[in-house]
């Protein structure tokens, strides 16, 4: 576990995923900030988490406000919004993210009658987390399935995989992973590699309907890491 704190602003933190990985967050000493277009509405979900919170020896806080001040009170931004909307909020919000480190948790996806697949973004060369040119962009979190962070285990049994061009970045999502699976994230490649994995949760959704779990992914082979 590392001893760095963070203070996370989550872009899409009154959303499943988002309140589960703020929660799983702030559990573990982190403080965060819940954002949305309604600063009421994050007002709320923060409370939710706060009243979650208690008794939690060491665990951070948790507010509540509009996307924008939730950035400028961060030195790490989670984005954690559906793909639908991604980019325009995205660029809406570009002036704000400019020069922070940015955690995309994106998943492109859609759904047919055979199930969920992944989009093809910019014809293959692209990913949902390529998109803040001005920030130091990394991907991770995209696999852990939201009704897990918001359960009662104490770490999830899985690895968070990691992937971006700035080391420096990389290293604040590997720390993070620690608040979710109780140990550092792996550090999967550059950025680029986020075209494999966030089309790869089409995959773990597909699993999970066949055999009514919450699956996710395990990384062997790298010893105490």
């Amino acid at each position: 576990m590392t001893d760095t704190r963070y203070t996370v602003a989550v872009i899409g933190g009154t959303g499943p995923q988002g309140k589960g990985l703020g929660y799983r967050f702030a559990k573990n000493g982190h403080d965060i900030v819940l954002g949305s277009r309604a600063a009421e509405k994050a007002e709320a979900v923060a409370a939710e988490v706060t009243e979650r919170l208690a008794g939690v020896a060491g665990a951070g806080t948790a507010k509540g406000a509009a996307n924008a001040d939730a950035i400028a009170a961060a030195d790490v931004v989670l984005l954690a919004v559906p793909y639908d909307g991604h980019d325009e909020l995205v660029a809406s919000l570009a002036g704000d993210l400019a020069g922070k480190t940015v955690i995309s948790c994106v998943n492109p996806l859609a759904f047919d009658k055979r199930g969920a697949h992944g989009r093809v973004i910019n014809g293959g060369e692209g990913s949902a987390a390529e998109l803040a040119p001005e920030a130091t962009v990394v991907g991770a979190f995209h696999n852990v399935a939201a009704p897990l962070l918001w359960g009662e285990d104490e770490f999830l049994d899985e690895d968070v995989i990691v992937v971006g061009d700035s080391a420096d970045g990389k290293q604040v999502a590997i720390d993070l992973a620690a608040s979710v699976t109780g140990r550092p994230g792996v550090d999967g490649g550059k950025l680029r590699l986020a075209r494999v994995l966030e089309p790869f949760t089409a995959v773990l959704i597909s699993i999970n309907r066949k055999y009514k779990t919450h699956a996710g992914i395990r990384v062997t082979g790298l010893g105490e890491h």
